[in-house]
């Protein structure tokens, strides 16, 4: 007989099945829900990419405690607080944006009158 997941695993599983959902949903939301979803996944204190950064974090810790005892190789120690580095170092980026993505999130819905004029994001160079 098979023993059940402890905890914290089914946890993890939940987890990352909720955020795929939550993808999911994203992609067919109007504009304003979704860049409100997206502010709040940003958010450096509450959101979920500040939490996967904490997560990380704590794991590197967890793996560095591992290595140094030799149950671990210490690349995992040094990829876990690598990828805490470059998570922290995103979230900040992104943190400069979520005011802009909150505020859009409180605009009403664009009316049917003059589309506003798409931004450019990729220049074209003329032959």
């Amino acid at each position: 007989m098979s023993h059940p997941a402890p905890y914290p695993v089914r946890l993890a599983d939940e987890i990352a099945r909720q955020l795929g959902q939550l993808a999911d949903h994203l992609s067919q939301l109007p504009p304003p829900q979704a860049a409100q979803v997206i502010a709040r996944v940003l958010d450096p204190n509450a959101g979920v990419l500040g939490g996967i950064t904490h997560l990380v974090a704590t794991s590197s810790v967890f793996a560095k405690d591992q290595a140094e005892r030799g149950a671990l190789p210490a690349e995992v120690w040094l990829a876990l607080g690598r990828a805490s580095n470059e998570l922290h170092d995103i979230a900040l980026d992104l943190d400069e944006h979520n005011d802009t993505l909150q505020h859009v999130g409180t605009q009403p819905a664009t009316t049917a009158g003059t589309p506003p004029a798409p931004a450019p994001l990729v220049i074209r160079r003329r032959r």
